[in-house]
């Protein structure tokens, strides 16, 4: 294995990770759930009402929070559509919170399977986790690229920045979490 995903077999997958790969992949996983945030009924919370809560109505104003939850409805370009943003918010309402504990969740499965590691080795992971790694990297790249700013008319220049580019760090990691999760995709079809 050279970093990357291969399969095992019947939708499941192994990569070899070095030490600080295994720490890169869970610090970002841990920034994850922090800018996704407690669900409701963490923390104290009454259960009981955190199975009836309502989710938000309004978009999120943080780029990376509103492209990891985007609306449902309306075209991008006309964002002042009365009807779109009303029919969003529905929509938003009593999906949001449902989808933030599935991003929080596989956010989860990556951080207790990189625990379970204890550094660096053979990760090994069955086909049920490989779809909740394959959904964290998602979110991840996702983020990193709402930080960046990325379109896809300027993803190849990614490719060519220079070293002195404050944004070289992230952009690393935005094309290693995109090697990623394309030899993950490739592993589970195997």
């Amino acid at each position: 294995m050279a970093g990357l995903f291969e399969s095992t077999g019947g939708g499941s997958a192994a990569i070899a990770l070095d030490e600080v790969e295994a720490s890169i992949l869970r610090s970002l996983e841990v920034q994850m759930l922090e800018l996704i945030g407690p669900g409701p009924g963490e923390g104290g919370g009454d259960p009981l009402a955190a199975l009836f809560a309502e989710g938000p109505t309004e978009a999120p104003a943080d780029p990376a929070l509103a492209r990891l939850f985007p609306d449902a409805y309306g075209d991008p370009g006309k964002p002042d559509d009365p009807e779109a943003q009303a029919a969003s918010g529905e929509f938003r309402r009593f999906t949001e919170l449902d989808l933030r504990a599935r991003k929080r969740d596989d956010a989860l499965v990556v951080v207790r399977t990189l625990d379970g590691l204890g550094g660096g080795g053979v990760l090994k992971l069955a086909a049920p986790d490989c779809l909740r790694w394959l959904g964290a990297l998602n979110d991840l790249r996702l983020t990193l690229g709402a930080r960046l700013e990325v379109t896809e008319e300027d993803e190849q220049g990614l490719y060519d920045l220079p070293d002195s580019d404050e944004r070289k760090p992230l952009v690393m990691a935005y094309l290693w979490l995109g090697a990623l999760q394309e030899s993950l995709l490739e592993a589970i079809a195997d």
